[in-house]
């Protein structure tokens, strides 16, 4: 078993949180794991992106080579293209439909969309508007991540446990609020739990 994921957004998206999820259902399912990080100006607006590697056997590296990433997770959907060297021809992209507009010459969100569309295996999630269906707009990136859970190597139990672990001292609330958005996004793919 060997998943190799990258992580794109920009700062106050939740990439980070994103990967907290992972890296703790990783650890329960004792998976070897590798990450590292680019936060870049990663105040709110700045590009964030992550190479995370997972296995059944000991990672060598933390960066993925160009090619060769199971999956691309994004919460922003010109973020994710910037990635797609390192996507695999048989990788997944799962990313949100909602643009973070923090440059001025950012290009039409349907010429962004239409790109994305020409990967053959792609999923665009409108993570906003589902987040707040659920009761969070601050949600949308579980949402997200709920969609490219089938492609994730692990249970799905596996994250539910995870976001309880990861937002328990936040209160029930919050985690009750992200254990629906994750199903939503899964939910929303198509692929039964």
């Amino acid at each position: 078993m060997k998943n190799d994921i990258i992580l794109s957004g920009v700062g106050g998206q939740g990439i980070l949180s994103i990967a907290a999820v992972i890296g703790l259902a990783a650890v329960d399912n004792n998976l070897f794991l590798k990450q590292s990080e680019v936060h870049g100006m990663s105040q709110r607006g700045g590009d964030v992106q992550s190479h995370f590697r997972l296995s059944d056997k000991p990672v060598a590296s933390d960066l993925i080579p160009l090619g060769k990433a199971n999956l691309i997770i994004s919460v922003e959907p010109m973020e994710s293209l910037r990635y797609l060297p390192w996507l695999s021809k048989q990788g997944w992209l799962v990313t949100s439909s909602v643009p973070f507009i923090n440059i001025p010459d950012y290009p039409p969100v349907d010429d962004v969309l239409a790109e994305i569309k020409k990967i053959k295996h792609h999923i665009i999630i409108d993570a906003d508007s589902i987040a707040r269906e659920v009761g969070s707009v601050r949600s949308g990136n579980i949402v997200v991540l709920g969609a490219a859970s089938p492609f994730i190597d692990m249970p799905f139990i596996s994250l539910e446990k995870a976001i309880r672990k990861l937002f328990e001292r936040k209160g029930e609330d919050i985690v009750n609020v992200n254990l629906k958005a994750l199903k939503a996004g899964r939910n929303f793919t198509g692929i039964k739990i």
